[in-house]
């Protein structure tokens, strides 16, 4: 590449400027000229962006971003979106799949070389036995694969709506269809047994997993709980943040899943009381650690010791080893949010005040979570009437 550089800056549309460099001459006399569509505000904005694409292009390092391969252009969709726009979890969850199942696959294809046939032919693979990757036997979940066509089609839209792609090759392709599965749960008798065997462990544990079966709170939102968030008059918990990761040894505090898990939760007086003990117990316990408390100015409820956040999957590790010492029905941790909604359920409580409970977003979620119960009790509710049954009342003659 030879000659002086020559850049230029072409307003497209309301936020879209057109970057033209030109770069010298080819080998055959050609004027070289590299061009960069980008979305910006200002103009301001838009001249900086061209500065730094005039650098990347004296590098030689610049290439059509339609020509760059998915690998490369992950790396891009990662610094300009991926890490501002995705909760760190979310973010650890796709980079997990995109190094796992779909980089293996596609990420060596340039970008206008992928077609809906590769996206295709991946999920296929998807479906086969071996194609889990973290040494367990059997198959992905279907929900594990629409998961991953999620990550394929969030990557290849950026591409599309930074103007790399005229259109995404996911636009043809439907959603795979996820099968739901069978909950696991407690019932009312079981959760009373195994509430019974908690009284085994330590008053931590024990209260932490009890308040999941009585409140129907979700593991991160236990692990993110506070003191002030517990209100001993009016016995209620306060659900106001989430604990779902842990990074280089930190906690990550972020808001519940969604605006309706953001609620006030009514619990048991019985739970209240035993709750009341517990906290007389870590006040004591705090003011001896003095200057050794690691919990800074947050005051968790349940803490890993040193008032330390804990650790966000030792609990289902807790509990796996817990239920299996005891030699009782295994359900995951999660589970006992859904034995709570399933105990509530066989007591005619309504799908409506069970989705305020659970912080669900809509009735519906509630609905269709819990349809196997529902269809439990509506044949309950049927054989109410067995006794009007005229074959066997004897007031009705017979025919």
């Amino acid at each position: 590449m030879g000659g002086a550089i020559m850049a230029s800056l072409q307003k497209r549309g309301p936020n879209s400027y057109l970057l033209v460099v030109e770069a010298g001459y080819d080998a055959n006399g050609k004027r070289i000229k590299k061009t960069k569509t980008i979305q910006s505000r200002t103009k301001k904005e838009a001249e900086a962006e061209l500065a730094r694409f005039i650098v990347y292009v004296e590098s030689g390092m610049y290439r059509t971003p339609s020509k760059m391969t998915l690998s490369e252009f992950t790396g891009e969709w990662r610094a300009k979106y991926a890490y501002t726009e995705l909760s760190p979890l979310t973010l650890k969850t796709y980079n997990s799949h995109l190094e796992n199942h779909i980089l293996p696959a596609l990420g060596h294809l340039k970008l206008d070389e992928i077609k809906p046939m590769h996206i295709l032919s991946l999920l296929e693979d998807l479906r086969k036995p071996g194609a889990r990757k973290d040494n367990l036997d059997g198959s992905l979940s279907s929900g594990t694969i629409e998961y991953i066509y999620r990550v394929i089609k969030n990557v290849l839209s950026r591409a599309k709506d930074w103007s790399i792609l005229n259109q995404s090759p996911m636009a043809s392709i439907k959603k795979p269809k996820v099968t739901q599965q069978k909950l696991n749960f407690y019932d009312e008798q079981e959760a009373t047994e195994v509430i019974a065997l908690l009284y085994k462990a330590p008053i931590m544990w024990r209260l932490f997993c009890i308040c999941a079966i009585v409140g129907g709170f979700r593991r991160g939102e236990l692990l993110a709980l506070e003191w002030s968030e517990v209100n001993f008059e009016n016995f209620t918990i306060k659900i106001t943040k989430s604990i779902s990761l842990t990074l280089k040894s930190q906690a990550v505090i972020k808001l519940p899943k969604t605006d309706d898990s953001i609620r006030t939760v009514d619990m048991p007086v019985w739970y209240m009381e035993e709750l009341k003990i517990y906290k007389e117990r870590s006040n004591k316990e705090r003011i001896a650690l003095g200057d050794r408390w690691l919990g800074g100015d947050m005051n968790y409820v349940f803490h890993a010791g040193f008032g330390k956040a804990i650790y966000h999957t030792q609990p289902s590790k807790w509990w796996k080893n817990f239920v299996k010492k005891n030699e009782f029905k295994y359900v995951r941790f999660h589970d006992l949010r859904h034995s709570c909604a399933t105990i509530l359920l066989e007591n005619d409580v309504s799908l409506k005040a069970i989705q305020e409970r659970l912080g669900h977003s809509k009735q519906q979620v509630t609905a269709d979570l819990y349809t196997h119960v529902s269809k439990f009790l509506s044949r309950e509710t049927a054989n109410k009437f067995n006794k009007l049954n005229p074959k066997i009342n004897k007031l009705t003659p017979l025919l």
